[in-house]
């Protein structure tokens, strides 16, 4: 019975890191059409998207199945709920990576208001939480999993400095409003892509150690323990 478990939470592992490279990949895309105002990059994140849709669809049906005809208990059943609400985390991912690319459509129909020095930075710190998360994850590491909650420290410091500074053009110049805006919206996407990354380094600590972190305290303190 442990050997069937063994296999089917493998394939539970294959599934949610092939799911994740996907995101990876829509926000990968999604910074590439902003930052080289590319129209392709960001039609791409649409069709990563759909792939993400289609495995949300089969890890949920597979952990299903598990609960269905195999019963576990304790750890194992643990394991199975924290893959479902992983599994949701990388869904609403896909959704954030298509609002960024929406947003990034809209803002490279006109000139640029300014050179794009903190949101790629911003992205690429992002992209680290998500593999990072994932790989804590599916090899149960639970230091790996709080590294990830302290960068959610370091995107969260990129969000406020991109919005002071697009505040501030604003104020200087209104007809800069609807770009900086559509900038606001795509750091803010980035940041909630942050914070699905935290969830799932979370259900990390949970899965493995059964403590719920998720109301205590603020996520960077609880990491440096």
């Amino acid at each position: 019975m442990e050997r069937h478990f063994d296999q089917e939470f493998s394939g539970l592992k294959d599934r949610i890191l092939a799911m994740g490279k996907r995101v990876e990949n829509a926000i990968e895309a999604a910074i590439e059409g902003l930052v080289n105002r590319d129209q392709k990059s960001l039609e791409k994140v649409h069709k990563f998207e759909e792939e993400i849709n289609k495995n949300h669809v089969e890890v949920d049906e597979a952990c299903l199945k598990i609960l269905a005809k195999q019963s576990p208990l304790a750890t194992n059943l643990r394991f199975v709920i924290s893959v479902i609400k992983v599994n949701a985390d990388l869904e609403r991912m896909g959704d954030q990576a298509v609002n960024i690319a929406q947003n990034s459509r809209l803002y490279i129909a006109h000139e640029p208001i300014k050179p794009l020095v903190d949101l790629p930075k911003m992205a690429a710190e992002v992209r680290v939480m998500v593999n990072e998360a994932l790989q804590s994850f599916v090899s149960r590491d639970v230091d790996l999993a709080k590294k990830v909650l302290r960068h959610d420290d370091i995107v969260d410091q990129f969000k406020g400095k991109i919005f002071d500074e697009l505040v501030e053009i604003m104020s200087k110049d209104g007809k800069t409003v609807k770009r900086a805006l559509e900038l606001i919206l795509i750091a803010r996407n980035f940041e909630r892509l942050g914070d699905h990354a935290t969830n799932i380094a979370e259900e990390t600590i949970f899965d493995v150690s059964g403590k719920d972190i998720r109301h205590g305290p603020r996520n960077s303190s609880v990491a440096a323990r």
